[in-house]
């Protein structure tokens, strides 16, 4: 069995290129994507707590099953630990055993952002060139990185409530090499979103919220709403989607965890992976103002966990470890333990 600590994984970004494996990571999701039907899926089992969650996502399809374990504690930072932390695991489906147990917290970053990139690339104007970020916490950066590579990004707006994580983006992002960005932070929502083309709602807070109202929506927008990801804890208002082209990962459970669980009604609610297939439209005219409720979805780990595991084994990266017994007769468990 492998394991990828978060030593391994750090050691295969700085091989890779956090840019070329976010790019590989988004054709991946895309052509799993294209096959949603082969896939064993269900919503996450989530166990919640007033001051977090911890949630299990399993899926499968006939060849590898993958689950991670990850949780959503908000109140963390403020106790200098994670608000999101993740451990996933691949498995062979012909004999059951495991083949990788990895870190996933980077990982579900990146596979967040890579998500974010799926979307705009079906969804928001080919010509989209101002980004607005809603809260520059831990999911930030990668989502310029994602969004970057699918979308001729030029101007980048940015705000959140603390002007410290404001400054941690700004800093951050001047070692990126991305050429020709211009960085305009903003002094509130509606003047972050005042320009924009793509907009990404990232906030933490367990709450009901506005952050985006139908005063904020322009002809041509697209909304990447992710931050709206578990019951009570919404971004965008009622009237805003109304007035969007609305779409999601996996509708079962969006409908309980988004932004939708809003609406009564989610018939005109369209899951991504049939406008990646053609299936149903998803923008059909420059003026359309899209809305892409991101959730976080296991097939999306799955996705993450199986390129991960290729380009460990490519690059022979990670350690090999014993988590099953090798006995001479697997009949005989006792003996094994016992000699």
């Amino acid at each position: 069995m492998l394991l990828v600590t978060t030593h391994e994984f750090k050691q295969l970004i700085q091989q890779i290129g956090l840019s070329q494996f976010t790019s590989q990571l988004i054709n991946q999701l895309e052509k799993d994507f294209s096959r949603w039907d082969t896939f064993k899926k269900s919503p996450r089992h989530a166990t919640h707590y007033p001051h977090g969650v911890i949630e299990l996502m399993p899926c499968a399809d006939d060849v590898y099953y993958s689950f991670k374990y990850v949780n959503g504690h908000p109140p963390n930072t403020e106790v200098n630990k994670l608000c999101v932390a993740a451990i996933g695991q691949l498995s062979e489906v012909s004999s059951g055993y495991p083949l990788m147990l990895s870190e996933m917290t980077w990982l579900t970053a990146i596979r967040t952002a890579a998500t974010a990139a799926l979307g705009a690339k079906y969804l928001a104007r080919a010509d989209s060139k101002k980004l607005a970020i809603v809260g520059c916490g831990a999911q930030a950066e990668f989502q310029l990185i994602a969004l970057a590579s699918v979308l001729p990004v030029t101007t980048v707006y940015y705000f959140d409530i603390a002007s410290a994580a404001m400054r941690k983006f700004e800093k951050n992002v001047a070692t990126m090499q991305l050429p020709r960005l211009t960085l305009i932070p903003a002094s509130s929502i509606d003047s972050c979103l005042e320009e924009a083309d793509v907009v990404v709602t990232a906030t933490a807070c367990k709450s009901r919220q506005q952050l985006i109202t139908s005063a904020n929506l322009r002809p041509g927008m697209h909304i990447h709403a992710m931050g709206g990801d578990c019951p009570g804890k919404t971004e965008i208002s009622r009237c805003a989607l109304d007035a969007s082209k609305i779409f999601v990962e996996y509708l079962e459970q969006t409908r309980e965890e988004g932004d939708i669980q809003q609406l009564t009604d989610h018939s005109s609610v369209v899951e991504l992976w049939k406008v990646i297939t053609k299936a149903r439209p998803g923008r059909t005219d420059e003026q359309d103002i899209t809305l892409f409720d991101s959730v976080g979805f296991a097939l999306e780990d799955y996705s993450a966990l199986c390129l991960t595991y290729r380009l460990c084994e490519e690059y022979g990266i990670g350690q090999s470890i014993d988590m099953i017994p090798e006995l001479g007769d697997p009949k005989d468990l006792y003996v094994g333990l016992v000699n």
